[in-house]
């Protein structure tokens, strides 16, 4: 029962992180009916902003943690959206993925030439100690992850729900044709969705890359699980995105602590195609009509 508690606690904090940028996933396709396949790197990238500002400005690892995240809110949310997004919207789909592979394979390779193929350690937040918590051994990395996940995630709702701009974004999200007649700004209340992206992909960042290193493969993986996960949850509701997060999470850390390793994957799949043939639109989701 004390590994079980063990897996299933380390579960929910990888879980976690997966459902940050799950929720990224949610919010550009809410926003803009954008499905972005850099989402992966978007998360992989801001570990190297972080190893930049420590390595090569000297900054301490709180600092370099609060210049990635500024650098990764313009490049990978204001920049992303108005030089590659937005001239692709009026083209509809499919455009934007193949951009948006296009720039995957693009940030991998500049890393790999520039910074390192070799995987880099990367400092955590938290000790690695760990503590008992009724015979199970938790760390406290794990328990820092899933904190911090949890305020990311709380104060995103919080925002949404209880500021005005934040009703403004769900307005756009809902009907964008009614809230620019009410007087929202649909572009700025989209290119807010976009930075809101890049600070929780930055967040996952640094949360995940002292457990797998940072390296610039790591995205493909983690972009992969994450769209799982939101497509589990319900792609089209930020608490789908976060259901899918944590039961991919846990899903993950059961295969490989009782059956292998090499199987990682494969509940997470098997998942996806029990939801896709039961529940089309996720646990969590709502279905979309459309006029044909």
């Amino acid at each position: 029962m004390s590994e079980f508690m063990q897996v299933l606690i380390s579960g929910l904090a990888t879980g976690s992180i997966y459902a940050l940028a799950a929720i990224g996933f949610t919010l550009l396709w809410q926003a803009s009916q954008t499905i972005n396949f850099a989402q992966g790197e978007f998360v992989m990238l801001p570990a190297f902003f972080v190893l930049i500002g420590m390595h090569v400005l000297g900054l301490a690892l709180l600092p370099a943690i609060a210049l990635a995240l500024v650098v990764s809110v313009v490049l990978l949310g204001m920049v992303f959206k108005r030089v590659i997004i937005q001239p692709m919207l009026p083209h509809g789909v499919l455009p934007i993925v193949m951009a948006t592979i296009g720039l995957a394979i693009l940030m991998r390779e500049m890393v790999k030439e520039f910074y390192s193929a070799e995987a880099q350690p990367f400092p955590s937040m938290f000790s690695e100690s760990t503590f008992n918590v009724l015979g199970a051994t938790v760390s406290y990395q794990d328990v820092g992850n899933l904190i911090v996940s949890a305020i990311a995630i709380v104060a995103l709702q919080l925002f949404l729900g209880r500021t005005r701009t934040g009703r403004c974004m769900q307005a756009t999200a809902q009907n964008p044709a009614v809230a620019e007649i009410l007087g929202v700004n649909i572009q700025r209340m989209v290119l807010y969705t976009f930075m809101i992206n890049a600070a929780l992909a930055t967040i996952a960042s640094v949360l995940i890359s002292p457990i797998y290193l940072a390296k610039f493969s790591i995205g493909e993986p983690i972009g992969l699980v994450a769209f799982l996960a939101a497509i589990v949850g319900g792609f089209n509701q930020v608490r789908g995105a976060l259901a899918g997060g944590l039961l991919i999470g846990v899903i993950d850390n059961m295969s490989a602590a009782y059956l292998s390793s090499e199987y990682r994957i494969a509940g997470p799949m098997i998942l996806l195609i029990v939801i896709i043939l039961l529940r089309p639109q996720g646990l969590l989701g709502t279905s979309e009509g459309r006029t044909v």
